[in-house]
């Protein structure tokens, strides 16, 4: 895949219209052929940086841009009828043919009745002999086919292992006091910018370490002395608000 075919799919996943692909060869775990929708695209220099979730399947997985594509490729053409059997040759068999002795004169004997019959038996043993050698093959010809090794079936694709993904959570703390956790989770944000309060964050400092509590607890304190200069500041402000109103009030 092409970084202009690349690009082409990160502008249709951001107008939300996440493109068709089709998986090829080289890709581990799915059927070639097989199709899906690429849902978002991660860091290239992972590699497998495209998420695509295949058609008929709740999963998304990364590939990398050789084990899919956009063209949708060809159908497989469908299986060859098989050849009409071919008709049994069948071969008549032609009766003996006895040739009748001749009568002549006295002079010339006729044929012997042995004679006779000896050359009728020759004629009905040479024409079943080219009978049988007509026929085609019957046992022997089907035990040479048995004998025929079967092809090994195709080794199925090893399946694409799948790990557990990596969480990242990261805890924005302002001078203000203002806190805010923002969640990752594998290559996709799901949470950004929620507010928490101060009182949570050291509650769950306290909890993942000591060292955690106390660096939450210095900027927990500095930020408090931020908001009492500020109150201080208020208070004075008011005060001073105070003492104008009452001399325009005399």
């Amino acid at each position: 895949m092409s970084d202009t075919e690349i690009e082409q799919i990160a502008t249709e996943i951001a107008g939300g219209r996440p493109p068709m692909v089709w998986f090829t060869a080289a890709a581990v775990g799915v059927a070639e052929g097989r199709s899906g929708k690429v849902v978002a695209l991660g860091d290239p220099t992972d590699g497998d940086f495209l998420q695509v979730r295949p058609t008929g399947s709740k999963d998304v997985l990364s590939f990398s841009p050789t084990e899919v594509t956009l063209t949708k490729p060809p159908r497989p053409a469908p299986p060859a009828q098989k050849s009409a059997a071919a008709p049994k040759t069948t071969t008549r068999k032609d009766p003996p043919v006895t040739q009748p002795s001749t009568v002549t004169s006295v002079a010339t004997p006729s044929t012997p009745p042995s004679v006779v019959t000896a050359n009728a038996a020759a004629d009905s043993a040479d024409s079943a002999a080219k009978a049988a050698a007509a026929k085609p093959a019957g046992p022997a010809g089907t035990a040479g086919t048995a004998g025929t090794a079967a092809p090994k079936p195709a080794k199925a694709p090893a399946a694409r292992k799948r790990t557990a993904p990596e969480v990242t959570v990261t805890l924005t703390g302002t001078p203000d006091g203002e806190w805010a956790v923002d969640v990752v989770n594998g290559k996709k944000r799901t949470i950004r910018g929620l507010p928490v309060t101060s009182a949570a964050v050291a509650q769950a400092a306290k909890v993942l370490h000591p060292e955690v509590a106390e660096v939450v607890a210095g900027i927990l304190e500095a930020a408090r002395g931020v908001q009492q200069a500020k109150v201080a500041q208020l208070q004075a402000e008011l005060e001073e608000a105070r003492k104008l109103l009452e001399e325009l009030s005399e």
